[in-house]
């Protein structure tokens, strides 16, 4: 709902504040005050498309800023968060929210959405969840045979919203089949030439059959044997120092003496004593180490040439595995992950005939569904058809026939196989035609406004403007113009430019734009009318003077019908 709008510098519009709030709201006001440019503005703060035209003569930029009452938790506030701006709370569960659009002179424009610049179509993301705008140029909702159908759905009510569902979940199963089976019988080849490639690298890598971590093991194997014959003298040497088997004396006799001499006499002092069994520690290593070294040297002696080729060759082997696959444990993960693709691949034959089986299943079942929508479509349309075509007899279009056709189009889509078409026939023995093609400017709002009228019962929206959707009537026309627009008004917030007093009546807010006497629209041209203002201002509607008593007389006669409807509401 749209508590507050501000306009400066758009068209004849210098500054205007418009109270709004809820219910009806009615804006009137000389020709050329500047009526329309509501309409404007608030098509800009919905994403619309600049026009640097609509900056008034000698400023630099106009600017529009709106503050809207939404749900805090609603998928309004919820695109505003993702665009980086926010709400502000008001406490049980609703918000304001602030929108603002510049337009300079030169066309350049910005766009603030929750106190944060946002681009211009992050307000046109907003905009069907915030208001539904029907001026006499730019019927979109009825124009658009996609809003036509949606405009259905919201009539069909619950019955329409479970068949459109289970058609959806009908149409994502057999969507999500038959795109699957799509790709395997497109890439047949490509998955034939995968798996023989597949097939040939696993045989190559069970061949070679490679451990973790075999490269680091060979690679140190390597380098011993290629330096044996080092490693010999070396450790030979080391042996001989520890334990020689000739009368030389080595390591392990001598401390084997000195723990003989020191247990003789350790008795005699306990440090002594410690520092024996240090001795006799010593000894026990040095004996280890050169039985150590002992298998060592026999290691070595049942090592040769022959197994260092053997080494090099098995390098070899996986260096060529690595050069194949990247790395050894690459190809050790393609040997573990490769037989379930191999089968996988090697099962496309009967996977594509396991899903043609299951596609032409989930077709059958999409078709049921598609027929069971178009059903709850069709009766949903003869009720709006004959709805509609009763409000219309009332708002001067007597004769009119209003008929909503759905034919199932053959493709299905997302939505169903329906083509919805909203057809007008203006008088008996007419052709139904297109809304949009059989109908005027005028004629066309007051078809809107009816359908609206019959749908808003089922579905409201939050707020609907209408621009001069009493053109072209008058007299009893209009004062049902305005019952309906009270009525849309019960479920939803409705704001109306009219030059109509019929219309005007049965605003519960009337607003009235004042040009200047220097043809600018001020701050204080802009305001909200009650009691003789209110009396004097729509007199001026109904006879041009706002001082006419009989023109009076006729203005209190109509406040006092609205009120009676308002009340009765």
């Amino acid at each position: 709902m749209i508590e507050e709008m501000r306009l400066r510098d758009l068209g004849v519009i210098a500054d205007a504040t418009l109270p709004i709030g809820r219910g009806f709201t009615a804006i009137t006001g000389e020709t050329g005050a500047g009526k329309t440019m509501v309409v404007t503005g608030l098509g800009l703060l919905l994403g619309q498309r600049a026009d640097s035209g609509a900056v008034r003569s000698g400023a630099a930029q106009a600017a529009v800023e709106g503050v809207w009452l939404i749900p805090e938790h609603g998928p309004v506030a919820a695109r505003v968060r993702e665009a980086g701006g926010d709400v502000e709370p008001l406490g049980d569960g609703a918000a304001e929210l602030y929108l603002g659009r510049t337009v300079s002179s030169e066309g350049r424009g910005r766009a603030t959405v929750g106190g944060r610049t946002a681009p211009a179509g992050v307000l046109a993301d907003l905009a069907d969840d915030l208001v539904v705008v029907h001026g006499q140029s730019d019927q979109l909702r009825l124009r658009s045979a996609f809003a036509q159908r949606e405009a259905l759905d919201r009539f069909g009510g619950e019955p329409v919203a479970a068949a459109r569902a289970a058609y959806r979940a009908a149409w994502d199963s057999w969507r999500a089949l038959d795109a699957e089976l799509s790709t395997l019988t497109t890439d047949r080849d490509a998955r034939a030439r995968e798996a023989e490639e597949l097939r040939a690298a696993i045989a190559e890598i069970e061949a070679a059959a490679p451990l973790p971590g075999e490269e680091e093991e060979l690679a140190r194997r390597a380098e011993r044997l290629a330096n044996a014959e080092e490693l010999r003298i070396a450790a030979a040497g080391a042996h001989a120092v520890l334990s020689s088997d000739d009368d030389t004396p080595d390591v392990v006799t001598l401390l084997a003496e000195a723990r003989r001499a020191l247990e003789r006499v350790s008795g005699s002092d306990a440090a002594l004593a410690a520092i024996g069994e240090q001795v006799a520690d010593l000894g026990y290593r040095a004996t280890d180490a050169a039985v150590a070294l002992s298998g060592y040297l026999a290691d070595l002696d049942e090592s040769g040439p022959h197994e260092l080729a053997a080494v090099d060759e098995r390098r070899g082997v996986l260096a060529a595995l690595a050069r194949t696959h990247g790395s050894v444990d690459a190809a050790i993960a393609l040997l573990e992950t490769g037989s379930a693709r191999l089968l996988e691949l090697d099962d496309d034959s009967d996977r594509i005939e396991r899903l043609g089986a299951e596609r032409d299943a989930a077709a059958a079942e999409l078709d049921a569904a598609a027929e069971t929508l178009t059903a709850a479509r069709r009766e949903a349309a003869e009720r709006l058809a004959a709805a509609v075509t009763e409000e219309l007899h009332a708002l001067a279009l007597p004769d009119a026939t209003l008929t909503v056709e759905v034919t199932p189009s053959g493709t299905p889509g997302a939505h169903g196989r329906d083509d919805v078409a909203i057809l007008l026939a203006p008088h008996p023995g007419a052709d139904p035609r297109p809304v949009s093609r059989g109908a005027s400017g005028g004629e066309l709002s007051r078809v809107m406004l009816a359908i609206e009228v019959v749908i808003a019962g089922v579905d409201p929206v939050p707020t609907f403007v209408f621009d001069e959707v009493d053109a072209g009537i008058g007299g009893a026309a209009a004062i049902e113009v305005g019952r309906r627009l009270a009525r849309l008004a019960e479920s939803s917030q409705v704001i109306a430019v009219t030059h109509l007093a019929q219309v005007a009546a049965f605003a519960g807010n009337h607003l009235t734009v004042v040009k200047g006497n220097d043809g600018a629209v001020t701050a204080s041209s802009v305001r909200r009318l009650e009691g003789a203002e209110r009396e004097a201002e729509m007199a001026r509607l109904l006879s041009g003077l706002s001082d006419s008593d009989a023109a009076l007389t006729h203005a209190r006669e109509l406040l006092e019908t609205g009120r009676a409807v308002s009340e009765a509401g």
